[in-house]
């Protein structure tokens, strides 16, 4: 559980966590893009990925902009995938 979330309760509804569109140049989500898993994804740095690992960095970031409206942005959100507990 994030630090951000100890002691809340969980949703009893989750909604989908990606605005994706209808082409894969427009999916929001490491599992569409690559398949569930089947084609890995190239890294700017030669790694390939098909899920996340451990030590992965993360960044969120979000905006909205329409022609004639001021584009307004979200901020940034980092994180990095930690190793499992073992019990």
């Amino acid at each position: 559980m994030p630090a951000c979330a100890a002691g809340s309760r969980p949703p009893t509804r989750q909604a989908p966590s990606t605005q994706s569109g209808p082409s894969l140049d427009q999916a929001g989500a490491l599992i569409e893009l690559s398949a569930g898993g089947k084609n890995p994804i190239a890294l700017a740095n030669g790694e390939t990925r098909t899920f996340l690992e451990d030590g992965d960095e993360i960044v969120f970031r979000g905006w909205c902009e329409r022609e004639g409206f001021a584009r307004i942005g979200f901020g940034e959100c980092r994180g990095e995938v930690l190793p499992a507990i073992e019990n």
